[in-house]
């Protein structure tokens, strides 16, 4: 038997896939699915970026090959969007890079800077990319609960401690997928004053920055004293202008990592379609009424679903910021597990969400679910989960009699 790859090897079964098997089978059948699994936006990305794009293209020279670290303008429109923002000064020739998404830059910066069996501080739950870019890298994970922001840091202390070799690289991610937690500037100060303590390099993965819900935005580990010294940050356009399919993010910061990063990709790519970079500029340099208008949405499907979970007997904690809620399983239901839930939910009650485990084993006791169906489809969600509450005796007792006879 010809033996599987190597890489392959190292990455177990998208946990993903077998819900998506099961959604797919169902809505073959006719069923009606309310998906809340994946974090993939329904608004339409703002007209005015939509009007660039197409005016752009219509330039005969539009269709060339771009460049992999990103067209100028779109460096200048990313570091002037962080000074703005969080009052950074970025370099666009040196410190910053612009990516096909925020997973694409992940992936590659793993790959720019991970040799084998290099040690990689990881949060647990963690969005998957996070450790499977660096284990595809040749990287060793070294795994940290991170079921709250002062878990996971109390948790670095003791990995730096056990791993040997010492850990190369530490990653943090707030606001969070899939925890929807998000820190303040203490928290990173933490951070950069630990990484230095023990010669590890960071990365900052705020893909969720303007998806938040109070008065006060999440920072960026940038604005640190001294934080540039070790650290960069992956961020993206995907989730702030509803443009996730146009693959637009970026890696800024630390000049190395970066220069590291645009190397790998001069190898690899030629940068997303010129007028795409174009129309994300504009996206940055624009108007941002877009952005609050996204934000309210988000906040309003929020509040529409941990309200109306409520009244049907399944307590979902409200998220302080990103696109999705994390929810305990239903104390009836914990005994079977997030991902035979997750199973459940879709064949009983025709909604889908993400089983916690697909985040790794810390999150085994939760779902996730992501903010992306409208306040109708989110109140017609909760009838349902009602009615599998109501109904939770007798399924579980069948359940239970197909485990015994099996």
């Amino acid at each position: 038997m010809t033996p599987e790859f190597h890489r392959i090897r190292r990455l177990p079964p998208y946990v993903f896939e077998e819900v998506n098997r099961l959604k797919a089978r169902l809505r073959a059948e006719g069923v009606d699915i309310i998906d809340f699994g994946m974090g993939n936006p329904d608004m339409p990305t703002p007209k005015h970026i939509v009007d660039k794009l197409i005016e752009t293209a219509r330039d005969p020279k539009s269709g060339r090959y771009s460049a992999s670290k990103g067209i100028p303008g779109l460096r200048r429109a990313m570091a002037g969007y962080y000074k703005r923002r969080f009052g950074v000064t970025l370099d666009p020739a040196t410190e910053v890079v612009a990516t096909l998404g925020s997973k694409e830059g992940f992936a590659n910066l793993a790959q720019a800077l991970t040799a084998p069996g290099d040690v990689i501080i990881c949060p647990n739950p963690a969005y998957p990319i996070h450790a499977y870019g660096f284990i595809m890298a040749g990287g060793v994970i070294r795994h940290v609960p991170a079921l709250s922001p002062e878990e996971y840091l109390s948790g670095i202390s003791r990995a730096v401690r056990h791993s040997a070799p010492p850990a190369s690289v530490l990653i943090v991610s707030y606001p969070s997928n899939p925890t929807a937690q998000w820190v303040d500037l203490d928290f990173y100060k933490d951070v950069v004053a630990l990484a230095k303590k023990h010669d590890m390099l960071v990365l900052s993965d705020i893909a969720y920055s303007e998806i938040y819900f109070d008065d006060n935005p999440p920072p960026s580990i940038l604005q640190v004293a001294g934080a540039r010294d070790i650290a960069v940050e992956v961020n993206s356009l995907s989730k702030t202008y509803a443009m996730a399919g146009w693959r637009v993010g970026m890696v800024v910061g630390n000049e190395r990592m970066c220069a590291a990063l645009s190397r790998v990709k001069s190898y690899l790519d030629y940068g997303a379609f010129t007028p795409i970079q174009v129309a994300a500029a504009a996206a940055l340099n624009g108007p941002q009424d877009c952005v609050d208008e996204i934000r309210a949405t988000y906040k309003s499907r929020r509040d529409v679903l941990v309200s109306s979970m409520a009244r049907a007997g399944w307590h979902v904690p409200t998220p302080a910021a990103s696109m999705f809620a994390w929810a305990p399983v239903p104390e009836v239901f914990r005994e079977i597990g997030s991902m035979r839930f997750a199973k459940l939910l879709i064949e009983e009650a025709g909604v889908a969400v993400a089983p916690g485990v697909a985040f790794g084993e810390n999150g085994e006791d939760f779902v996730r679910i992501g903010l992306v169906e409208n306040e109708h489809r989110i109140r017609q969600a909760a009838r349902n989960v009602k009615k599998l509450m109501d109904q939770s005796g007798q399924i579980l007792s069948r359940i239970r009699n197909e485990a015994a006879h099996v």
